[in-house]
């Protein structure tokens, strides 16, 4: 049998699993969909069964730049600057100090593991290290997602881990684009080659345009087909000339995807052509991760990956609590608030793949390894440490409401949401003036 009719049969075996088994198991058991399939690619791999070995994989590389592609076009979409503009300020402030000093902290430490554990070089070290704290930064929205129901939405807890989600994607993306920007190879044959911020410029360059080109030839359509033809054109190109250049495909279409959900009339369809491939496309992607991963021989590399995961835990909720602490608003999503952004999903992997086919860059399989341990761990607990999170905002705002009722006020028929979000209102009062 031909690899690719054996991967036929796996990936349609895995879609059916998925959608009878594991689909039960994350509703039963919380569980979110998607580390079975990067399980899934890893017995396939040469690492353990061999079916698909190097060859095979790599036969696929254009399939899977385009999903790379697909996610940074889906996560630009939710960047449309007339809703963002109805979202108060002290979010998005809470949610760049989250990412931000997320980032600095995993980046610096892991920059000091690789060197004191594995003797690295300070610029070998900065590199990976930077790059795992692009990765740690990632937060997926799927746990979140799985047990919000119990909340309303129009709460201050759900609208800041909403914003808090899709900022982490944005600095997650834009650090690591810059990061293979500045660290970028000079060219064979090129007698002046490009500056690291010559190369920031064509990356950003490539996404922009692509955006304003698809706009002016399909910004008026809203035949679902015709533009989920184009719209995967448009991708193609522009994560295939940032591949291409050993830039990051995610940063290009991540531009994409904001440039058309502004500049386009009808918005809602280019998110829903967006949407509706996503889960297929996720899959594969994380099916041929999976089949893709190497491991290093000996076992001094599991010491550092052990300790990026530490440290991940321990910066995302010191950062979430000491953001909202700065910003006031602590009372309102709780000290814990940031168990909520552990999930680790795809965004996590893309940028480690993406790191991993540039061959130049120090550690690949490190970084690569520790994306996916990450993201096999957290599939299994983000939505559990969601639901705690959850319960333990509805606990604090009944007991602010058994308070209220207590002391006689007068708006004893409050409801826990609502209370949040006059201590949320009172903080964007304070902030304006």
């Amino acid at each position: 049998m031909s690899a690719g009719l054996i991967l036929i049969v796996v990936v349609v075996a895995a879609y059916m699993a998925a959608h009878v088994l594991f689909d039960w198991l994350g509703r039963r058991f919380l569980i979110v969909s998607g580390a079975e399939y990067l399980l899934l690619g890893i017995l396939l791999g040469p690492e353990v069964s061999g079916i698909l070995n190097a060859t095979t994989v790599g036969q696929f590389a254009p399939f899977m730049t385009l999903a790379l592609g697909w996610i940074g076009a889906l996560i630009g979409a939710q960047f449309r600057i007339s809703e963002l503009m109805r979202i108060p300020g002290v979010y998005y402030r809470v949610a760049f100090l989250e990412a931000i000093g997320t980032l600095v902290v995993t980046g610096a430490v892991s920059s000091l593991m690789l060197i004191l554990l594995l003797d690295a070089s300070i610029r070998d070290a900065v590199i990976a290290g930077f790059a795992l704290g692009t990765i740690a930064t990632a937060s997926a929205p799927s746990g979140i997602a799985l047990v919000s129901r119990e909340l309303n939405r129009r709460g201050p807890l759900i609208q800041q881990l909403e914003v808090a989600t899709a900022i982490d994607a944005l600095v997650a993306i834009v650090g690591f684009g810059m990061l293979l920007a500045l660290v970028h190879s000079a060219p064979l044959g090129m007698t002046r080659p490009p500056t690291p911020t010559e190369w920031a410029v064509i990356s950003l360059s490539i996404g922009v345009v692509g955006g304003a080109l698809f706009h002016l030839f399909l910004g008026e359509e809203r035949d679902p087909d015709r533009l989920f033809i184009a719209l995967a054109g448009a991708l193609v190109l522009a994560s295939g000339a940032a591949a291409y250049l050993r830039l990051s495909p995610l940063l290009s279409t991540l531009l994409i995807g904001i440039v058309l959900v502004n500049t386009s009339r009808n918005p809602a369809s280019v998110l829903e052509v967006l949407t509706r491939v996503e889960k297929p496309l996720y899959y594969v992607l994380l099916l041929f991760v999976g089949a893709a991963w190497t491991r290093e021989p000996g076992i001094e590399w599991l010491v550092p990956i052990l300790l990026f995961l530490a440290v991940r835990v321990v910066a995302k909720l010191g950062t979430a609590r000491l953001a909202a602490r700065m910003q006031h608003t602590l009372s309102a999503v709780g000290p814990m608030w940031g168990r909520a952004l552990m999930g680790h999903g795809g965004l996590a992997l893309a940028i480690a793949f993406n790191y991993q086919l540039l061959e130049e860059l120090p550690f690949s399989t490190i970084v690569f390894t520790a994306a996916i341990l990450s993201v096999l761990l957290t599939d299994i607990t983000s939505a559990r440490l969601a639901r705690d999170v959850f319960r333990s905002y509805r606990r604090r705002m009944r007991h602010a409401l058994n308070r209220k009722v207590m002391v006689g006020d007068s708006r004893d028929t409050a409801t826990g949401d609502e209370l949040a979000g006059e201590t949320m209102s009172d903080v964007q009062t304070e902030g304006s003036r």
